[in-house]
Parts: structure tokens; sequence; C-alpha cells
């Protein structure tokens, strides 16, 4: 059967499941003697050997510490399961609208794109928040098909610029940075959409004419300013943290403490990484393992493609990519990354 054959598409767009996604109160660990080969979950009604869970007086709980990126006193976190959540707390801590908080990185103040928060924090991160800075509006004009933008999102609402590739359009204009987030594109507003949607706008602006965007800057520390930062670089891991095990984040389900991810799965999501910037223009480390994991069990390019359509269906990739997908994968089992 040729891959793409019935493949099916859903009709919401992701960023309208998201938002109806409900509020989750707080993590309730059933035990953590997993940590060190099992995988943890995070979830009510948990249970071990069919034994019902320990009181919440009782349980181990998670904490993470966290600071302002532009510099604060440290506050300590816990009780999250989620992106949005997450934020709420850092909000909570440092008595700042959750909205605030634009993305954070881990074990770093800077705007560093190689420690930006995803999906997985690692149980020894130190998080830090970054804030809204200064906002910014300029015109450009759209020269070439390209304009050197990897675009990422904070799976808040808040789309970012993830990576500026030397010798672009975008490159050559010295106040617009990694790190900054995009509230308009000719004055249509972007916030609350995903990255995929802005990167497409972004690359079908016409040829040959202006264009006017609006940005959000994270707001700087003393020793961060008049410096241009660089975006990720082609190749650099993805791994997460020092610790034990993550703490993975979902948009839906509860947050579980699950092992680093293996040989094999950091090579193919690096991989897929990459590919995903050179189809789509972004970069998501979270997307990526996602799809790994949808395919390391596969059989076939088939079976992987009807896997991504019923759990990835709202991104429509195409089936070139797809099979490259999958190739990745295959050439991670076996070693040839």
């Amino acid at each position: 059967m040729p891959l793409g054959l019935g493949r099916r598409k859903k009709a919401s767009p992701l960023v309208e499941n998201e938002e109806a996604e409900p509020i989750r109160g707080s993590l309730n660990v059933s035990g953590m003697d997993g940590l060190d080969g099992g995988v943890v979950g995070l979830g009510e009604g948990a249970t071990s050997e069919g034994l019902p869970p320990p009181p919440s007086s009782l349980r181990p709980r998670l904490i993470f510490h966290t600071q302002l990126a532009h510099g604060s006193p440290t506050g300590r976190i816990e009780g999250f399961s989620n992106v949005r959540e997450l934020y709420a707390k850092i909000g909570e801590a440092f008595g700042i609208p959750p909205a605030e908080v634009m993305f954070c990185t881990l074990n770093t103040h800077k705007v560093d794109m190689e420690k930006l928060l995803g999906g997985q924090i690692g149980l020894e991160d130190f998080i830090f928040a970054h804030i809204k800075g200064q906002r910014k509006e300029i015109e450009v004009y759209k020269g070439e098909d390209a304009l050197g933008l990897t675009i990422t999102d904070n799976g808040a609402g808040y789309a970012f610029i993830k990576r500026i590739r030397e010798g672009s359009i975008i490159h050559q204009i010295q106040v617009i940075n990694v790190g900054d987030m995009i509230e308009s594109i000719n004055g249509h507003g972007l916030i609350g959409c995903r990255h995929y949607e802005v990167a497409k706008m972004l690359k079908e602006l016409p040829r040959g004419k202006e264009f006017t965007i609006k940005l959000t800057e994270p707001l700087k520390a003393f020793d961060m300013i008049s410096q241009r930062s660089g975006g990720a670089k082609a190749g650099s891991g993805v791994q997460l943290g020092t610790g034990r095990g993550t703490l993975r984040l979902r948009a839906k389900g509860p947050a579980t403490v699950e092992e680093l991810p293996s040989a094999f799965e950091e090579k193919a999501i690096e991989k897929v990484d990459d590919l995903l910037e050179s189809y789509m223009g972004i970069r998501d480390s979270e997307l990526a393992a996602t799809m790994v994991e949808l395919g390391k069990d596969k059989k076939n390019p088939d079976e992987f493609a009807e896997a991504l359509d019923e759990t990835l269906g709202d991104f429509a990739f195409p089936d070139e990519f797809v099979f490259d997908v999958w190739g990745a994968i295959g050439d991670a089992k076996v070693g040839r990354l």
C-alpha cells in the first residue's frame, strides 16, 4: 500500500485543543523507587502492586528552584503538570501575571536556545524564566523567498525566534534577535498561534514587498545588554537535565517522571528536529521526540504514517517528509546517524 493512502486529517486545529484543556491542580506521586531504572507515573489513582496510593501528606514532592532570568531571589515551585501551569506557578512565586513569562531556559539565565525548556525538565534542573521586556516594531523588506528564521513556541500561546541564519535578511537587521516573541505580522495578531502557523505566515509573505513585524524581546540582565544571541546550532543535542530522570510535561494527560532518552532516541530526535527545520522552518525537540516515540516500534512507513495522522494530523505532514523521518528513525536504530 503506498504511503499516504487513506491518511486522515483532524478537523480542529491544535491551538484550540490546547486552549480548551482543563487546568489540573497538582501532581500526585505514587512512588519514586523507579527513578534509577523504571518509569514513575505522576497522576491521580496511580498504584503499585495493587496497593492503594499513600496519603497526599506522605507522598514525595517534586520541587524545582527557579529565578527570573534578568535577576531575582530564588523561588521554589511545585504542583504543575503542563507548561501553562508551570508559568502560573512562576507567576505566583514572583508576584507577576503568568502572561508575562515568555519562555524558560534550564540551568542558564542567558537566552540560550540550546537550553530551552520544552516538554521535559531534568529532576535537578534549575529553571530560569524570561519575561517580557521592550516592544519593537520593524519594517522588513522581503527581498528573498526565505527570511532566515526558525520559529518555536512556548506551549502557552507565544511564538518566538529560535534561530537566525547567518547572512540572511533577518540577520542583517540588528534589532531582531533570537528570543524575540512575534506579536503580529502586518497587524495580524499572533498571540495564541502555534510555531508552525507563524512560520507558514512568514513563508507566504510576498517577495519584493515590505511587511511590518511587531516583536517583544525578553527583559535582559545588565550583562546581556548589547549582546546578540546565537541560535541553536544544527546537530545540537536535545538531552535535558543532569538528574536521574526527567519530568515530562504533556498538553493532555498527567506529567510523568521518565528515564532520560536512550542513545538511539537522542540521535533520532536530533535528526528529526533537523528535518522539521528543513521542511517547516521550525525546531521543536518535543515534537521530534513524539514522532520518534510513535515510529520506533512501527514495522513499515504506512503504519508510521497512520500513527502520525492519528496523533499529529493537524500538521498535515507531506509524504516526502514522513518518508525522511521514517528513514531517520531507521538509520538511528542501526547506528548509521
